[in-house]
């Protein structure tokens, strides 16, 4: 099995990337974040073609989330509820195993109301984590917005005051992991930063500066079914590539 999260930065333009990766990769379930497409606009009839069912939580030019799968999609929910204005979070069982696509806000500033907003929301995921069926695998992948140390930023001094690395957040996702999570791609490459976003200017993905703010969490089950997880930065690369890089998760038998 194999199972993937991509932050494609808009699906419309995107697109030909997007269909040329799953070719080559063939993954078996697929997180998507940021479609920027309404859900009339999304490609399902192409994705069909390609092999994979798929659901969509969409919200015209801004935030979308979706999950492409090879091995079936059942018991759909989107968002948090009639509370929760954006199109961030998706969720279905893909087999046997419950998969999460999540998109969490930015935060703009840490004196900025979206910043409060990120704080609420990681705390609903949390307790949706929280109450969760503990007997199903799961799968809980996205763009997070968090840098989880100062491991996972190219220079931390940098973002000293700012979102991303403030401790609430780096808190909130500790909170995820308490539910019984493991953060797999950090467990299995312990001494690799895997940045897996950088910056569209000043030539930062050729000078190494990254973030890792894109994860894929998994219950110690599936932890030990894992055989690799990885940063695919090839995928970065190119005409018009998204700035946040694939991240991929192997599972043996």
């Amino acid at each position: 099995m194999k199972i993937a999260t991509w932050n494609v930065n808009s699906l419309t333009a995107r697109w030909a990337r997007v269909e040329s990766w799953l070719l080559e990769h063939a993954p078996d379930v697929v997180l998507i974040q940021e479609t920027k497409q309404s859900d009339e606009k999304f490609p399902f009839a192409p994705l069909a073609a390609l092999g994979y069912e798929s659901v969509h939580y969409g919200q015209g030019q801004w935030n979308g989330v979706a999950i492409f799968s090879k091995v079936g999609i059942e018991d759909v929910r989107r968002g948090f509820g009639d509370d929760d204005p954006e199109a961030r979070f998706i969720g279905a069982t893909c087999g046997d195993i419950r998969v999460y696509s999540c998109y969490v806000p930015n935060g703009r500033a840490l004196d900025d109301p979206h910043y409060a907003y990120k704080l609420e929301w990681l705390a609903k995921l949390a307790q949706v984590l929280v109450e969760r069926d503990r007997a199903q695998p799961v799968v809980v992948g996205g763009d997070f917005n968090v840098a989880p140390t100062d491991f996972d930023c190219y220079d931390p001094s940098l973002f000293v005051g700012t979102t991303h690395t403030s401790e609430p957040e780096r808190a909130a996702l500790r909170a995820i992991e308490a539910t019984g999570l493991v953060d797999l791609t950090r467990h299995l490459n312990p001494d690799d930063p895997c940045f897996t976003w950088w910056d569209y200017r000043s030539g930062s993905f050729h000078r190494g500066w990254g973030l890792r703010i894109d994860m894929l969490y998994v219950d110690e089950g599936l932890c030990r079914k894992a055989t690799a997880s990885y940063v695919d930065r090839e995928a970065r690369k190119g005409e018009k590539p998204s700035d946040h890089a694939p991240v991929v998760a192997e599972f043996g038998a």
